[in-house]
């Protein structure tokens, strides 16, 4: 069917004349939605392939090289896993940081030299035996701190319940309950005697 003859149709017809702006409104529309959405996966798709690249590997070290490297490692935490070694973690993050280490030791650093950098750049959370100091007070005694509070506080209630007098007093049985014990005592008997 030809296009021109539907429009010529369309804008013929007494139902299809009010609607002609209409359609050619939306029309655009879709043709502009199509170019945004179409914009947006191209870009994200650009994106993505750029995240996607992976660092290139290093050459092995030496084996001492390798042996500094894994003790250095291990006394520095992980960025993002925080409950790890750097040595230890897969986060990428950490690669990074491990790359930065290498490259620091390859540029003749001491292991101190290294651990103040990285401390002055991260602060103290990196290292994974921060130094005692006033600021971290809290966190070297804060939890035996917490453990003798909570002993405390448990040998205070215990000794509290022991010196509580009893507070249960026993309540006169009513006739119903005198007549149900007596019922079940009598059954018992009864059980008893057969069984014999």
């Amino acid at each position: 069917m030809n296009t021109d003859k539907l429009n010529t149709n369309m804008t013929n017809s007494p139902i299809g004349a009010p609607f002609q702006p209409f359609l050619a409104g939306k029309a655009r529309w879709i043709r502009c939605l199509y170019l945004c959405v179409s914009v947006f996966i191209c870009g994200f798709a650009s994106l993505s392939s750029h995240a996607q690249v992976p660092t290139p590997q290093m050459p092995l070290p030496s084996p001492e090289l390798a042996k500094r490297l894994k003790v250095l490692e291990s006394e520095l935490r992980c960025l993002v896993c925080q409950n790890e070694t750097l040595a230890e973690s897969p986060a990428g993050l950490a690669s990074d940081l491990r790359r930065e280490v290498r490259s620091l030791v390859e540029q003749g650093k001491t292991d101190a030299e290294i651990k103040s950098y990285l401390q002055a750049r991260y602060g103290d959370f990196v290292l994974y035996r921060p130094p005692l100091a006033t600021k971290t007070y809290l966190l070297w005694f804060g939890p035996f701190g917490l453990l003798i509070v909570a002993g405390l506080s448990a040998w205070w209630l215990t000794r509290r319940r022991v010196a509580m007098p009893s507070t249960t007093t026993r309540v006169p049985e009513t006739d119903s309950q005198q007549r149900a014990r007596q019922l079940l005592e009598s059954d018992d008997r009864v059980v008893e005697g057969n069984h014999k």
